[in-house]
């Protein structure tokens, strides 16, 4: 297990509390060292597995646990789903070397606020890190949609057996608030729906938090996850794809 120095703790008061999670000493390393310079982060802790990464966020409290998915011991999937069980205060920034990985779309269902792969460069590592502290989903519309179009594509996420009923018979929602929703899925961003929709920004997060609620879900990408696991979209063909 290895913990970062005493003086981090007391680092730049406001600072987001950072834990990184991953199995290899020199990704760990390396992630410390771009995160280090940044005065609006502090690196509380390293973890070489998941059940360590567990312990340490108890300890810690950190603000965002930047997880590597693949680890041994207790994988980041896993992990992801007990911390925003026990610690939902704890968001987690999912990190994988294949940015077409099933276990993302499963961190994402477990509750993972965001995905990068690990080739992103320090500048976007540090805006997802600020994005999900601030509660919002840290994955690009585009590359979401991908991803989860292909897996549901080659029924590696769908849940086996599991129905999926029409858009219109989906409970509680309206019209509007269902056409909002798949425009989200379609990896449209809150301005772009808004100018689709002709209706103002404003609208469009007031649709938008009444779906969250409506359906249980988080944040845009478990909404998109349940628009593909409902049939309001379709995964895409494998001659769509680039």
């Amino acid at each position: 297990m290895s913990v970062t120095n005493a003086e981090n703790e007391t680092a730049a008061e406001g600072a987001i509390r950072v834990l990184i999670a991953d199995d290899q000493p020199l990704v760990r390393r390396g992630l410390a060292l771009i995160l280090g310079p940044s005065p609006a982060i502090t690196v509380v802790a390293e973890a070489e597995n998941g059940e360590q990464a567990l312990v340490l966020a108890h300890e810690h409290r950190p603000d965002v646990v930047v997880m590597d998915i693949r680890m041994p011991v207790l994988d980041g999937v896993a992990a992801t789903e007990r911390l925003a069980r026990d610690l939902p205060e704890c968001r987690v920034l999912a990190l994988s070397t294949f940015d077409m990985d099933e276990y993302v779309i499963a961190a994402l269902r477990a509750g993972a606020y965001g995905f990068l792969p690990k080739d992103s460069s320090p500048e976007d590592l540090v805006a997802a890190i600020r994005t999900v502290r601030a509660g919002e989903a840290a994955v690009a519309p585009r590359l979401l949609t991908r991803l989860i179009s292909a897996f549901v594509r080659n029924d590696r996420v769908a849940p086996p057996n599991r129905r999926r009923p029409a858009a219109e018979n989906t409970p509680g929602l309206t019209p509007r608030e269902v056409e909002v929703w798949r425009l989200v899925a379609t990896g449209l961003d809150n301005s772009q729906i808004a100018h689709t929709m002709a209706i103002s920004v404003s609208t469009v997060k007031n649709y938008i938090t009444n779906i969250f609620d409506k359906l249980g879900v988080r944040d845009r990408a478990q909404a998109v996850i349940a628009a593909y696991e409902s049939g309001l979209v379709a995964p895409l063909r494998a001659d769509d794809t680039d």
